[in-house]
């Protein structure tokens, strides 16, 4: 066999194995889709069928016009998650400009501290979060939930935004101050612009995650009208005995539809702020 024959074998390997890990990858998402347009028994069948036998829309008929509880959930996750990212994404500005072009002694101190946060589970800090919370009466509300969840976020983003600003190079705010703008001026005016794949990589990234909170909701909210999607899931609609796996899988499905809008729109952006955040400083 020529070089040309073991070069084209090596690209048909290489697309075999990756055409393998994205069917392990995408499998799980093709199974809920699927088992949403099932009917509860047979979601149930064993063994079970991999497309279904007599589509319906019956969860969704039911999910949109019967279960209000539903609508609240997700009224209300998109309000954690939101508030969450934009205040986040304020915060990490701001932290992240400060850390990087204020040296004092004490940031290495900041900086380890911001990367060992990151370091314990978040279930080690919730009995503490939770007392913490309780003394300043902020227990079963969408303010002490937020700002639990600002707090899980906001070491990660702090570290990666101080690597965008770290990547910038002070030459430039010293041409503008010279040009008579002030501190706060040049960074709105100047430095921001440069650095938006991180601000979107830091807003998208809190979003994601504050969505897809389980821990933080099931611990701080007790009120059904106040719980998030992941919380009011689990607790509603998985029963002690038999759960409606059609049902379920169909809030699934619903419940990703902003997350993959959000994700394929601005994947561009997240990926290069990911990436470029990593390699600064």
């Amino acid at each position: 066999m020529g070089a040309k024959g073991k070069r084209i074998l090596s690209a048909v390997f290489r697309y075999l194995v990756l055409a393998v890990i994205l069917i392990f990858l995408m499998f799980p998402l093709y199974w809920v889709l699927m088992t949403s347009f099932k009917t509860n028994m047979e979601a149930y069948r064993f063994p079970p069928t991999m497309v279904p036998e007599a589509p319906t829309v019956d969860s969704y008929i039911s999910l949109f016009t019967v279960d209000n509880f539903f609508f609240i959930y997700y009224k209300n996750n998109f309000i954690v998650s939101g508030v969450t990212a934009l205040v986040t994404l304020v915060l990490a500005v701001m932290s992240g400009y400060a850390l990087s072009r204020f040296k004092i002694g004490w940031n290495k101190w900041i900086v380890a501290a911001l990367l060992s946060a990151q370091m314990f589970p978040i279930v080690s800090r919730m009995i503490s979060l939770y007392g913490l919370l309780g003394k300043i009466h902020l227990i079963n509300t969408r303010t002490g939930l937020i700002f639990a969840l600002i707090a899980a976020m906001l070491p990660f983003a702090v570290t990666l935004m101080s690597s965008f600003f770290d990547g910038i190079p002070r030459e430039l705010e010293e041409a503008a101050i010279v040009d008579g703008a002030g501190r706060i001026q040049t960074l709105f005016c100047i430095i921001m612009p440069l650095v938006k794949p991180g601000m979107v990589a830091v807003g998208i990234y809190s979003f994601l995650m504050t969505w897809d909170d389980y821990l933080h909701a099931v611990t701080l909210i007790q009120n059904d009208n106040l719980r998030t999607l992941s919380a009011g899931v689990a607790l509603r609609y998985l029963g002690e005995l038999s759960y409606d796996w059609s049902k379920v899988n169909t809030i699934s499905v619903v419940g990703i539809l902003p997350i993959m809008i959000l994700f394929f729109a601005f994947q561009k952006h997240m990926v290069k702020g990911l990436v470029a955040g990593a390699v600064k400083g």
